[in-house]
């Protein structure tokens, strides 16, 4: 049975690619599987181990992110600061912004990551349903 939402009726999204959700602002992790991190390296056509060498750190222990610029940049972002350069390998973390559970438990969540990425209630941007949006927040 499925459990209706604050968002029922969908929320629209469309990336205008300006980066700010890629950068600028405080430290953070892009968390990378195995298989994401492959991926980005054949994207880049780079050897896993030296992508891993030059794009990745590693927390505590075991799990892998993306490393960051000195201004909190992901290191993927281009240069331009408004778009990933591997856009279309870029991590599960990535691909579900921003509908992740920080950002849909209330419209007060989504209104404020609204103000912070102007692809949220984009009038252009795709209407996801809430059975599109809970799958997503499932990935994440």
């Amino acid at each position: 049975m499925e459990i209706q939402r604050w968002y029922s009726e969908g929320l629209r999204f469309g990336c205008k690619q300006c980066g700010r959700c890629c950068g600028g602002g405080s430290p953070g992790y892009v968390w990378t599987s195995d298989e994401e991190i492959q991926a980005l390296a054949k994207a880049m056509g780079l050897s896993r181990s030296e992508f891993e060498l030059h794009f990745i750190r590693l927390i505590t222990g075991r799990r892998k992110s993306l490393l960051e610029r000195k201004n909190y940049d992901c290191v993927l972002l281009a240069s331009d600061g408004k778009r990933c350069s591997v856009y279309n390998a870029r991590p599960v973390q990535c691909r579900t912004w921003p509908f992740w559970d920080q950002n849909v438990a209330t419209p007060t969540d989504w209104a404020r990551a609204a103000k912070h990425c102007p692809g949220c209630n984009n009038p252009n941007g795709k209407l996801y349903s809430q059975q599109e949006i809970d799958a997503l927040r499932e990935q994440f």
